[in-house]
């Protein structure tokens, strides 16, 4: 199998099967023999391709007979895929884009379909230097939605928040590599330690002058294998979910409850901000979760956090009240667009079913809270009503909470304008993951 039956294969499993991109890829990297250098290929073709999408059927559709006729999923992935290294891989030449897309279309059973394939893409060819790229028909809100590969609708509930000027950079920006960032685990060594540490295994580390403890990393390779990782003496973590684990100011000694745990990162964090002293109870949903939570735990030294099964909403089993609870909600996931650009194609129903879940689990959390103690709501998603919505709602529905305003370092810049108690960071300005963080506290 070559890098391109990989990379259609991946596409596949996530076109059927909903699958997070970056798992899909992963366990189709692991099952194949390529080479090196065919699975980095792989892995240009699978995510330029996915997150192109509405920008390559755009470049493709006046060339089918009639555009509303359904194909085949396996042979419009071929395709996509074809005139994604047409129009955006310099380095592969057109006419072997164009083979190996009829190459492929055998090769995945549908022999009838390759004459289609590649009368197409001849097609496309000889209009290619004739035709604009992107296409440029349509409204302002079609020609944004095709260049930058997002749906319309959800172009404009952006744009009614953020405006427009943000939102552009936010979609350009989207198509950026993420930055790589590691929490120290101070459990076990400083930051100058660990960067010494990692520079000797060939990893360089920057500190980030705005937030203790967080490292930059490159040239990292497989963060799995790297020792210094197995010794437990880092985990990975974006700095905007630092950041939040920070604002919630737990202290040595405290009684906090992780809400959403799972796959435990802001939990141990929160563990090393105590120095591993008090008591931190994970929850999650799914034993599989549970497990990981505790296997992390495991690595890193930690053992003040106790990881258990509990539905966010519908467990009614009483608990003590904590000092502070952490509500990290299921979210849309649009702060990650750069780590999953599948996310983007999720229909407006499903999103919007999200805020009601969310304000459900955040009540509940409320519950869990002592007198005088504080509640963090967070999410990574960049929509208003996953995010300031619920927050304000939040504090019209529960007179016995006050926001807390929020004491920010003079790195951490506002991209927007809102309340006090809330912050949304963009990856535009932050250089962090897309993110919303709110505070409260439960009066005494």
């Amino acid at each position: 199998m070559n890098a391109r039956e990989v990379a259609l294969k991946a596409l596949l499993r996530v076109d059927e099967n909903e699958g997070y991109s970056n798992l899909v890829l992963d366990k189709a990297l692991r099952s194949s023999e390529l080479a090196p250098r065919d699975k980095a290929l792989t892995s240009a073709l699978f995510y330029g391709t996915l997150e192109r999408r509405i920008t390559l059927d755009a470049a493709l559709r006046p060339y089918l007979r009639n555009p509303k006729d359904k194909l085949n999923i396996a042979v419009k992935d071929i395709l996509r895929m074809a005139a994604y290294q047409i129009y955006y891989m310099d380095r592969i030449p057109d006419s072997a884009a164009v083979n190996e897309a009829v190459f492929l279309t055998k090769e995945a059973g549908k022999e009838k379909a390759a004459g289609f394939v590649n009368g197409l893409l001849r097609n496309l060819l000889r209009q290619k230097e004739k035709t604009p790229f992107p296409p440029q028909q349509g409204s302002r809100l079609q020609q944004m939605s095709v260049r930058y590969s997002c749906p319309e609708w959800l172009i404009e509930r952006w744009e009614k928040t953020y405006g427009t000027a943000t939102v552009e950079a936010m979609l350009q920006d989207s198509f950026s590599r993420p930055p790589l960032y590691a929490r120290v685990n101070t459990l076990k060594t400083s930051s100058d330690a660990l960067i010494d540490a990692l520079q000797e295994e060939g990893i360089t580390a920057k500190k980030i002058s705005w937030l203790p403890d967080a490292l930059e990393l490159t040239h990292t390779g497989s963060i799995a294998q790297n020792g210094c990782f197995q010794k437990g003496l880092f985990h990975i973590q974006d700095l905007a979910s630092q950041l939040c684990c920070h604002l919630l100011g737990a202290q040595p000694g405290e009684h906090i409850y992780d809400v959403c745990a799972a796959p435990g990162g802001k939990t141990f964090t929160i563990a090393q901000l105590m120095r591993d002293t008090g008591e931190i109870h994970a929850f999650d949903q799914y034993r599989g979760k549970v497990g990981l939570i505790r296997k992390g735990a495991d690595r890193l030294g930690i053992c003040c956090v106790t990881a258990a099964m509990r539905d966010a909403v519908g467990d009614c089993t009483p608990l003590p009240p904590a000092d502070r609870v952490l509500c990290d909600v299921p979210c849309s996931g649009y702060g990650i667009l750069r780590r999953k650009p599948e996310i983007r194609y999720k229909s407006r129903e499903t999103i919007d079913s999200l805020p009601d879940l969310q304000y459900r689990i955040l009540c509940k959390s409320a519950a869990l809270v002592r007198q005088g103690g504080t509640l963090l709501y967070s999410t990574c998603t960049l929509n208003p009503m996953e995010n300031g919505g619920n927050a304000g709602r939040f504090l019209r529905e529960h007179l016995d909470f006050r926001g807390v305003s929020l004491c920010l370092s003079k790195g951490v810049l506002r991209t927007i304008s809102e309340p006090d108690n809330q912050l949304t960071l963009f990856p535009q300005t932050n250089h962090t993951d897309g993110f919303f963080i709110s505070v409260f506290r439960k009066e005494a």
